[in-house]
C-alpha cells in the first residue's frame, strides 16, 4: 500500500533524517524546515519507526489544501478518503495548531475537522454513531499561512522516548538530539567516547546504540501496530531485519563522568535498561580533573546553560576550564553544545566548525574541535 509520510523534527536535524531515510530505501525524500517528507509502504512505516535515530514521530500525510473559511476547512477535510484508514469502531481524536492564518481558533478547527471526518465516515459506513473503542488513529493538523496539512500519527509516544530513560536530570538532552551530536561528531564503532558532564548518560547511551547499530525503537511499541494497514508480520519482519544489522565485534567503549552521584546512578540504570551498560564506564569525577584515559578520544558534552542551572558568570568560568582540559591532539575531537553564543571567547579557541541546532525551543550552537 503506497503511503506518503512526514517526519517532524528538531530544527537542524532535517539533513540527518533525510540521509537515514534514503539508507532505509524510502522514496521521494525531501527536507523542509522542521520536517522531512517521503513515501513508501507499510514496511517503510514500520522501518522508519523502529530505526530512525533523529525523528520525533512518523506521520502519514492524509491530505492538504488551502482554507480561508471554516466552510473551506470542512469541505476540504470531508473530501479526503478517511475510510481507507478509519474503521467503524476506531478512535480518531483531533489535535493541531494554526499559525499566521485566517482560521486562528485551534479549538474551532478541531471541532470542524472532527465533524467533517464523521460526516465522511457516516456516508461510507452507513452508521450515525461511532463508538470509538478500536485502534487509535490520532489525527493531527497544521494550518500555516492558510495551507492546511492533515496527518495520521503512526508512532504514539514520541520516538525520542526509547524506553530506557524514565528518569533524567534537571535539564535532559533529548535522545534524538544526543544521537544527532554523535552522528555529527562522526562517532564510529571503534571509537572511545567521553562525556565529562554526563548527567543521566543520554549522549553515551545513544553513542553506544549507534556504535552497536542497535535500532533505537527495537524495544518499544507503536500505535500503528494495532492497524489493519500494518499487520503483525510487517513489524516482525522489520524487527528481525533490524536485529540482523546489529554489530557485535566492536572496540567501542564510553566513559561518563559527573560530580553528582545520584545522576551517575540514574545513568547506570538507564544504560542497563538500554542494554549497553557493559560498554560504558561511569565514575564520579569533577570536570576540572578531566583527561582521557585512552590515546584517542571522541568527547561530546552538553554543559549546563541557562539561568535555571547556572549563572552566566559560572558558565564563563566553566567554559574557560573546558578550554584548559579539552586539549588538541592526534585522534582527539571535542563537540560542545551550548546556548551561549560567546562560548568560543570563554573557551579560548575558535571552533574548527560550528552549526545551529535546537534543543526543544532553545536555540543552541554546536562547536566542533578536531584539529
Amino acid at each position: 500500500m503506497h503511503m506518503d509520510f512526514c517526519i517532524p523534527c528538531l530544527l537542524g536535524l532535517e539533513g540527518l533524517i533525510a540521509d537515514e531515510l534514503r539508507q532505509m530505501d524510502a522514496l521521494d525524500v525531501r527536507a523542509e524546515n522542521g520536517r522531512v517528507f517521503f513515501s513508501g509502504d507499510e514496511y517503510t512505516l514500520a522501518r522508519a519507526n523502529i530505526r530512525s535515530r533523529f525523528a520525533e514521530r512518523i506521520l502519514i500525510v492524509a491530505g492538504s489544501f488551502e482554507a480561508h473559511t471554516f466552510e473551506d476547512l470542512f469541505q476540504g477535510v470531508k473530501a479526503l478518503p478517511w475510510e481507507d484508514w478509519i474503521g467503524k469502531a476506531d478512535r480518531f481524536p483531533v489535535k493541531g495548531y494554526s499559525l499566521n492564518s485566517d482560521l486562528f481558533s485551534v479549538s474551532d478547527c478541531q471541532a470542524i475537522i472532527k465533524k467533517a471526518v464523521v460526516e465522511r465516515l457516516k456516508q461510507t459506513w452507513s452508521v450515525d454513531w461511532f463508538e470509538e473503542t478500536g485502534a487509535l488513529y490520532q489525527l493531527q493538523f497544521s494550518i500555516m499561512k492558510n495551507q492546511v496539512h492533515l496527518f495520521i500519527d503512526t508512532s504514539g509516544r514520541g520516538l525520542h522516548k526509547r524506553g530506557y530513560r524514565p528518569n533524567a536530570n534537571a535539564a535532559p538532552l533529548k535522545e534524538t538530539l544526543a544521537a544527532a551530536l554523535c552522528s555529527l561528531s562522526r562517532l564510529r564503532h571503534y571509537h572511545q567516547l567521553y562525556d565529562p558532564m554526563c548527567g543521566s548518560g543520554t549522549i553515551l547511551i545513544e553513542g553506544a546504540l549507534m556504535a552497536l547499530n542497535i535500532a533505537p525503537g527495537i524495544g518499544r511499541r507503536f500505535t500503528a501496530e494495532a492497524w489493519r494497514q500494518a499487520p503483525p508480520e510487517v513489524w516482525q519482519q522489520e524487527r528481525t531485519a533490524a536485529r540482523e544489522l546489529q554489530r557485535h565485534d566492536i572496540d567501542f567503549h564510553a566513559y561518563g563522568y559527573d560530580i553528582d552521584p545520584e545522576a551517575l546512578e540514574t545513568a547506570k540504570e538507564n544504560a542497563k535498561r538500554a542494554g549497553v551498560d557493559r560498554y560504558i564506564t561511569f565514575e564520579k569525577r569533577d570536570v576540572k580533573t578531566f583527561a582521557p584515559v585512552t590515546p584517542t578520544a571522541t568527547v561530546i558534552t552538553n554543559p549546563p546553560y541557562g539561568e535555571r542551572l547556572m549563572t552566566p558568570e559560572d558558565a564563563q568560568r566553566l567554559y574557560k576550564e573546558l578550554g584548559k582540559r579539552f586539549l588538541p591532539g592526534k585522534g582527539r575531537s571535542y563537540t560542545i553544545i551550548t546556548a551561549d553564543e560567546d562560548f568560543e571567547y570563554a573557551f579560548g579557541r575558535k571552533a574548527d566548525k560550528s552549526r545551529k541546532l535546537y534543543n526543544g525551543m532553545i536555540r543552541c550552537r554546536v562547536f566542533f574541535y578536531f584539529k
